[in-house]
């Protein structure tokens, strides 16, 4: 019988890729989790793990193992809480990420309705960049996380996690009031080719930004007078005058003294989506899920569509 605590063992050394990350995050030493690691092997009766003078990484065996710790250890913890009579949405604890443009409007308009109906789930709200929590959900800490994507910078899911869409969101150019571009109904980002752009930090290798991705393809390369993953601090820096922003409609949300126009292009617009791991038995997970569906639903009607170009 294979043993729940070297399974965990085993599935945080596939995700961390080292002894030493995985002993930080399980809170043990290098020499007792390679102990652990040894009795699984004796267990398995397969050799799960290649050590070499300076690393170590998982056998063929270690990574198809590993890879199904995660179904197991999720299944037990099912048992468990049907066992203690926990398996109710009404009840119960929900861990909730998000990015924080989702706070401004989506989550809380999920969130006011979902407690409304279920005021016994007690509630855990984290915010933070998607790849920031992404490790978290891995590891069960969180249950959900309010994800998004850009078509010009996509990522893949981990595996295990499971991403549902709710909606595209489209790009804007946000201009100071009285700025030419604010009178216009659409613009292309090559015609404020010359001005001065505030933008986020972006990521890749090179790390960069939407807005320079999507300059790329139209053939110029933004002045960057400022680099803010906040969009209060973007527009506050637009509204003094100081630049120029290329912000996901969201993130726009009750913005005062400033223009916004859409921008034209295809791919310029933010996919919305809520990722978890299907295998997760916590049972109010599913239920707000669909909250954050109707909430979606809500602001998609109320968000502009995006800019097409006619040419």
């Amino acid at each position: 019988m294979l043993s729940t605590t070297r399974l965990k063992v085993l599935l945080e050394v596939f995700r961390a890729g080292s002894i030493a990350g995985a002993a930080r995050t399980l809170k043990l030493s290098p020499s007792a989790l390679s102990h652990q690691l040894a009795k699984l092997e004796e267990e398995a009766g397969v050799g799960l793990v290649e050590r070499g003078a300076q690393s170590l990484r998982l056998t063929a065996a270690g990574r198809r193992l590993a890879m199904r710790a995660q179904e197991v250890l999720d299944l037990l913890e099912a048992t468990e809480k049907d066992l203690l009579e926990l398996a109710r949405a009404d009840s119960g604890h929900l861990r909730v990420g998000f990015f924080a443009s989702a706070g401004y409007r989506l989550l809380p308009l999920a969130l006011a309705r979902f407690a409304a109906r279920h005021p016994g789930v007690e509630l855990d709200l984290e915010e933070g960049q998607p790849h920031e929590l992404m490790p978290e959900l891995e590891r069960g800490e969180i249950d959900l996380l309010v994800v998004f994507e850009h078509p010009l910078d996509p990522w893949r899911a981990p595996v295990g996690v499971e991403v549902v869409p709710l909606f595209d969101e489209p790009q804007l150019v946000v201009v100071p009031a009285g700025h030419p571009a604010g009178r216009r109904d659409r613009v292309r980002l090559a015609e404020l080719a010359g001005e001065a752009w505030i933008t986020s930090y972006g990521t890749g290798s090179p790390v960069l930004s939407v807005l320079e991705r999507a300059a790329a393809l139209e053939g110029f390369t933004p002045r960057i007078r400022c680099r803010s993953d906040h969009y209060e601090v973007t527009i506050g820096l637009v509204r003094a005058g100081l630049g120029v922003a290329l912000v996901p409609s969201l993130g726009v949300h009750g913005a005062t003294g400033v223009e916004v126009c859409r921008v034209v292009g295809d791919r310029l617009h933010r996919r919305i989506g809520v990722a978890m791991r299907p295998t997760n038995p916590n049972p109010a997970l599913r239920t707000f899920v669909a909250y954050l569906r109707n909430a979606a639903t809500q602001l998609r009607g109320a968000l502009p569509g995006p800019a097409r170009s006619t040419s």
